[in-house]
């Protein structure tokens, strides 16, 4: 039987003291909480993952069955990418995380996600840091969709040096690693600034912005995060 609460695993990372904690909430009886923090931020609840799932499903439900390779920056504990592989279209599936104790997690089983991640021959896991990826020269691959779940939203970073990317220099270049008809994605936990909107703008033709309403048990009420989808 399963301790009230536990620590799974503790790393000292560039981007502070990283958890990963399981515990009993009464707010969900009949399920463990899986929850990762930095430096005592609330990053992720495996009970709290509507958003995450939406942004995998928004951007491949509009794909038909034309077959994808699709790019996701950020692993987590892995809701993303496993609601990508619940496409067959999607053929290959490459996930970048800067932390490698994050990768250690689905390859040791310890989140609930990883047998379906790591059973799986179409999904990659590979360390590094998805901001070096997408630029110029790095990667001579190109992706149907790009799904992106890192910072907490295009304002509130995990990390300053992530600004650049936020700019229209910087989805220039992302947009550069798309297939034609590509699709780029991303995960906020508000709705971004104008100013985000007007740098997607001068990239891709098309931008939509979609709210995801959900119920928080932690909390007893509603709350909502952002999907935003860019393409051409």
């Amino acid at each position: 039987m399963a301790p009230l609460f536990e620590e799974l695993d503790y790393q000292k990372t560039p981007l502070g003291e990283l958890v990963l904690r399981r515990r009993e909430s009464p707010a969900v009886p009949d399920e463990l909480v899986y929850e990762v923090t930095i430096d005592g931020e609330m990053l992720m609840s495996s009970t709290v993952n509507a958003s995450e799932l939406a942004l995998a499903r928004l951007v491949l439900e509009g794909r038909g069955d034309q077959p994808c390779d699709v790019l996701v920056g950020g692993l987590g504990l892995g809701y993303t990418a496993a609601a990508a592989l619940e496409f067959p279209n999607v053929r290959r599936l490459v996930v970048v995380e800067l932390l490698a104790p994050v990768i250690s997690w689905h390859r040791e089983r310890l989140v609930p996600m990883a047998d379906k991640l790591i059973d799986d021959p179409r999904c990659s896991l590979v360390a590094g840091d998805f901001f070096e990826y997408v630029k110029p020269g790095s990667s001579t691959q190109r992706y149907d969709a790009i799904l992106l779940d890192i910072d907490h939203s295009p304002e509130f970073l995990l990390h300053a040096r992530h600004g650049e990317f936020y700019n229209a220099d910087g989805l220039r270049d992302l947009a550069d690693c798309l297939q034609p008809n590509g699709v780029f994605a991303l995960w906020s936990a508000w709705k971004p600034a104008a100013e985000f909107f007007d740098a997607l703008g001068t990239v891709f033709p098309s931008v939509q912005d979609h709210e995801v309403s959900f119920f928080n048990p932690h909390v007893n009420e509603m709350d909502s995060n952002w999907v935003i989808i860019a393409g051409g």
